[in-house]
């Protein structure tokens, strides 16, 4: 029996010893081995070995990034208004080594370091900054943070402000103060409208009387052009008349046609001078009908003789 009881032992301090010497790591996760109470070695995911006994586990750091809650706090702005202000926090653990020894609790600190700065970086900006540029104060702040959190081997990934309360007086100021603008923006568009309204309707009869203008002009010039080619058109019959009559009037007949025509005008004449009641004195010989023919036709004999009739 003693005999089977060494054996047995034997075996089980085998296991033991093995157990001890074998490491799992799991993923993401990092662990600081000491060797008889001073660093050794950081062990990362996988299969790791250890000696039983003399090395052992000393921290266990993750190396997941993990979000922080940062508690709300007052602050006070550039001008003298203080806010309760809270946020978020995203770090992430990039030396092991670093976070196990060079810092006691590094959340806790990159916590108490995230108030500070935030305090710090709104006592430099005024209260409508705040919100106007709460992407410039995350970055101020995350800068802030990793300066002081490389020794202790954290990097803020991310920082995110959540809730900015200013007090209910500023509140209501600003409420008053944003319904002021847009009534004033209102006010503005509406004379815009307006204004706009009336460039139109000017522009609109402009045009109008430029168009009417355009028109009388149009019509002035149509007219023009009909009356020129109208008188044209009479001086071109005219003239065509006149060369009809001269061309008849070099023949014989037609010089017989123009005394016959000239003695019964001077004829005609002579009745119209009759009928009118003026008294006209005339010699009686020459104002004989048979005296007016012979001063036409020696009218047409000269007119015959000096060309014109050619």
């Amino acid at each position: 029996m003693p005999e089977l009881f060494v054996p047995v032992l034997s075996v089980i301090a085998v296991l033991i010893v093995v157990s001890k010497a074998v490491l799992i790591v799991p993923q993401n996760m990092a662990f600081i081995v000491e060797r008889l109470g001073k660093y050794n070695d950081t062990k990362t995911a996988g299969m790791q070995f250890i000696i039983p006994f003399i090395d052992r586990i000393a921290y266990k750091v993750s190396l997941k990034e993990s979000a922080i809650d940062i508690p709300s706090q007052a602050a006070i702005t550039k001008d003298n208004i203080s806010l309760t202000i809270d946020g978020v926090l995203y770090i992430k653990v990039m030396e092991p080594y670093k976070a196990s020894y060079g810092i006691d609790n590094y959340e806790y600190a990159v916590i108490q370091l995230a108030q500070t700065s935030m305090r710090s970086e709104l006592g430099k900006m005024d209260l409508d900054k705040t919100f106007e540029e709460r992407d410039n104060l995350n970055a101020k702040i995350i800068e802030a943070i990793n300066q002081a959190s490389a020794a202790w081997g954290v990097q803020v990934m991310r920082y995110e402000v959540k809730d900015i309360n200013p007090p209910a007086s500023v509140l209501d100021a600003m409420e008053k103060q944003m319904r002021a603008e847009r009534e004033k923006r209102a006010a503005i568009l509406d004379s815009e409208g307006k204004r706009q309204a009336a460039i139109n309707l000017a522009e609109g009869e402009k045009q109008a009387t430029v168009l009417a203008a355009e028109a009388d002009k149009a019509e002035q010039v149509l007219k023009a052009e009909g009356e020129a080619l109208s008188i044209e058109l009479v001086a071109a019959a005219r003239a065509k008349a006149l060369t009809m009559i001269g061309e008849a009037a070099a023949t014989t007949q037609g010089q017989a046609a123009v005394q016959l025509d000239l003695a019964t005008e001077a004829i005609a004449a002579k009745k119209a001078i009759a009928k009118a009641s003026t008294v006209v004195l005339m010699d009686n010989d020459k104002s004989a009908a048979g005296n007016t023919v012979a001063e036409a036709l020696s009218v047409v004999a000269a007119m015959q003789k000096s060309g014109a009739l050619s």
